[in-house]
């Protein structure tokens, strides 16, 4: 009957603990909307929306699946080193639910969503969350080199600290990856790296060790494995995303350096992945109005090429909605056989 109680309490306790993250996680986004909205002239915005090149807001959807289509492909061959077999369609319907569900559950944490449906399709929950924590270290390893370069080049605060500061970083990026997912050198810095950890609150030691536990599945992967990934992450990072802000920018009537447009959106990208607002809203706005502000643009501007992004979001969560509508009225063969064969393990 205690422990009933027990139960019953720390439920209670988890779900306040929870509501208050989700009101925190709001009054940051209205605030930080607020703050955008009161910089902007409103009649202006208006201006900026008639005189918008509407034409390319198709080609920035299109290429929006595109990246999406290619993320998939890239976490189907992850998957499948992990001897999980799971079509491309599949997991392109996983993350565009996960696209849906950010709309509630900011950054990492809506890919818990992710990991759900990709363990239902396939049944091996640990080898999922391998991959996926194996495909998460890729995105950030590129998206972080590809804000560093692009920041090197353009140098927005014309001093030499920055350009010498993001080439210390670049420099311990580029060792911190092919030392960690090194056959030789690899299980020895996963090991220095868990002593380190022990330094830390226990929560975080924990996740950082589960981390790399996860990581060290791919220490084995040959060089060919590696490469073949960081090509369509490339691809996708540095390719399809700076070509969505282009058109976005072109859009809007903005017109700054092409390498300024690469490091915008690989910080927007990188902050969406903190759990400080929902769907990223504010910080996205936030970010651009103050950055583009260093070339002269306007903050009506770029608030609208910041709403056109955002659209991307909103497209790739309808498309989620579709997914989540088809799953649960067409339950797939894989997932009962995927449960089932779970079931006998």
């Amino acid at each position: 009957m205690f422990g009933v109680k027990a139960q019953s309490t720390m439920g209670g306790a988890d779900r306040t603990k929870q509501i208050l993250k989700s009101l925190l996680r709001l009054s940051v986004t209205a605030v930080l909307l607020w703050l955008v909205l009161s910089r902007i002239d409103l009649q202006q915005v208006g201006r900026s929306i008639k005189a918008a090149k509407w034409q390319f807001l198709i080609i920035v959807w299109l290429l929006a699946i595109l990246a999406f289509w290619l993320r998939s492909v890239k976490m189907g061959f992850i998957l499948k080193k992990q001897n999980c077999e799971v079509d491309s369609i599949k997991i392109f319907g996983a993350s565009a639910v996960t696209m849906l569900y950010s709309l509630i559950m900011p950054g990492l944490l809506s890919t818990g969503v992710k990991w759900y449906i990709l363990k239902r399709h396939t049944g091996k929950g640990s080898n999922v969350f391998s991959s996926m924590v194996y495909n998460q270290f890729i995105i950030f390893i590129l998206v972080s080199t590809t804000a560093l370069i692009a920041l090197i080049a353009t140098n927005p605060a014309s001093t030499w600290q920055l350009p010498a500061i993001c080439s210390v970083m670049l420099a311990l990026l580029t060792f911190i990856y092919l030392s960690l997912l090194n056959r030789t050198f690899g299980p020895k810095l996963t090991s220095r790296l868990s002593h380190i950890l022990n330094y830390l609150s226990r929560s975080l030691s924990d996740i950082g060790r589960r981390i790399l536990e996860q990581l060290s599945v791919f220490q084995t992967s040959p060089l060919s494995f590696h490469l073949k990934i960081l090509a369509l992450e490339f691809f996708c990072t540095t390719v399809v995303s700076t070509t969505i802000y282009i058109f976005a920018a072109e859009a809007a009537g903005i017109n700054v350096p092409i390498m300024v447009l690469v490091w915008q959106s690989a910080v927007v990208f990188m902050l969406g992945r903190l759990p400080i607002s929902i769907a990223n809203l504010g910080v996205r706005e936030a970010t651009l109005i103050g950055t583009l502000a260093l070339y002269k643009v306007d903050a009506s501007s770029a608030f609208l090429m910041s709403m056109i992004i955002f659209s991307n979001a909103i497209l790739m969560a309808v498309i989620g909605a579709v997914f989540q509508l088809y799953w649960v009225f067409h339950k797939p063969e894989e997932i009962t056989r995927a449960n089932i064969n779970h079931k006998m393990m």
